[in-house]
């Protein structure tokens, strides 16, 4: 089979490339080697329910291009919410992001919080604080002892399963603000005060979850996706490439890979030792995505963080029968609670059944649901490749690694691909941006 371009991988990113480069009369073919499309956008129904697999996912965007081109796929397929995000800190369920509800806090918190944050902004405005060089660091430059030590250091630490002053701070700019001062104070006192406004309102899909975005974008280029083709050598080839899953090659003459790079050098000959082991130290995060239906209703909260390490292994909380009318039966609603881990850490060894039972109990124990006579489903789905970590050394490993993809001239695109924390639209940009250059 010979075509102009193979894309490695059928996630969000591999069937939005290959729809933008099918428009642009691009010959392409993608190889996906699960049997479904979707990557970590897929979706499952089960017993009327139905849970995104790879955690919680919404539609919103500062991106107006990419979140045009999300919501004209979708098409009248999409339902519109109003975020009602929450944190749950010593049981009360305070405003997200943290800095806005700190009226809501217990008064010796909320003291503590405002107190250092204006203390650290006069110091760091005074030159006395050196500047971050590190996460941790970071968050108290941004944010003051108070804030950090209340939430950002313990929620941090519980998603990424990794120290927070091992981690660089180079990707935060941009995607954490420095609140405004006043902004503080006003939320010290109880007047309500709005941060990340561009989520403020979020869509998505009433039915098929959010695979339904993935098959939306994937339907013109059906015909061009190869499920079930699990690349197992990658050789050169004239120019070009031969791309082969052990019993047919594909011959391209450009490779795109989206996959995770740990799945993509180990197809690859003559692999130097050095890139190898930048590889290899590239740090990621695994999830375990827990799905509840119940009888009844739940919250009216979108999503729901959850610092504590003692309130369950959850660090965050979602109502996806919030978002859509059709993803729950008629007088149900559900839950998806999401656990990161590591391998060969107590979460990967413990038995999907003690996880879910965990989870169940520990969601009763925080109020969240009334009871286990509640409960009329359970369900789960394990991720290896789910979040980026960025640690102090992952500039340095990442630049070997694509330096040496570059030499090979293979194109990397997305978010395990490009070993980056990229939210959908980031994912869909990634996918733009790289067509918009192939043009030139």
């Amino acid at each position: 089979m010979d075509v102009k371009s193979a894309i490695l991988g059928g996630g969000l990113t591999g069937v939005t490339l290959a729809r933008l480069l099918q428009d642009l009369g691009d010959e392409v073919t993608v190889l996906e080697r699960e049997e479904m499309i979707g990557g970590l956008c897929r979706s499952r129904t089960e017993v009327g329910f139905t849970f995104d697999v790879g955690g919680s996912h919404i539609i919103f965007s500062r991106d107006a291009e990419v979140l045009s081109f999300m919501l004209s796929v979708l098409g009248g397929n999409a339902d519109r919410r109003k975020r009602n995000t929450k944190i749950l800190y010593k049981g009360r369920y305070v405003k997200y992001p943290f800095e806005n509800g700190l009226y809501q806090l217990p008064a010796e918190d909320r003291f503590f919080c405002i107190n250092e944050f204006i203390k650290n902004l006069i110091a760091v405005e005074k030159g006395e604080i050196a500047l971050p060089t590190n996460f941790a660091e970071w968050i108290t430059y941004t944010f003051g002892r108070g804030i950090a030590e209340c939430y950002m250091v313990p929620y941090n630490e519980k998603i990424w399963n990794y120290p927070v002053d091992r981690m660089s701070h180079h990707w935060v700019e941009g995607r954490i603000p420095r609140p405004p001062v006043e902004d503080i104070v006003k939320s010290a006192i109880g007047i309500e005060t709005e941060g990340y406004v561009h989520q403020a309102v979020f869509s998505y899909p009433v039915e098929g979850g959010i695979e339904a975005l993935v098959r939306g974008i994937a339907e013109p280029v059906l015909p061009a996706i190869r499920t079930g083709f699990a690349v197992a050598s990658i050789r050169e080839d004239n120019g070009g490439f031969a791309i082969s899953d052990g019993r047919e090659t594909v011959h391209a003459d450009r490779l795109i890979s989206t996959i995770p790079l740990q799945n993509l050098l180990p197809c690859l000959q003559d692999v130097p030792p050095e890139v190898q082991a930048a590889c290899d130290a590239l740090r990621y995060n695994s999830l375990c995505s827990v799905f509840i239906g119940l009888a009844g209703e739940v919250p009216d909260i979108s999503w729901l963080y959850v610092p504590d390490e003692a309130t369950g292994l959850f660090n965050r909380v979602s109502f996806p029968s919030n978002y859509s009318r059709e993803v729950a039966p008629p007088g149900h609603s559900s839950i998806l609670a999401e656990i990161t881990y590591n391998d060969g850490d107590a979460v990967s060894r413990m038995p999907d059944a003690a996880v879910i039972d965990h989870t169940v109990q520990s969601l009763i124990s925080a109020g969240i649901i009334p009871s286990l006579d509640a409960v009329v489903y359970t369900g789960i789905e394990r991720q290896e490749f789910a979040y980026v970590v960025y640690d102090i050394d992952y500039l340095e490993n990442i630049e070997i690694v694509r330096e040496f993809c570059r030499e090979r001239g293979i194109d990397l695109v997305g978010r395990f691909s490009r070993f980056e924390y990229l939210n959908m639209d980031g994912c869909i940009r990634s996918a733009i941006d790289f067509v918009k250059a192939a043009k030139r």
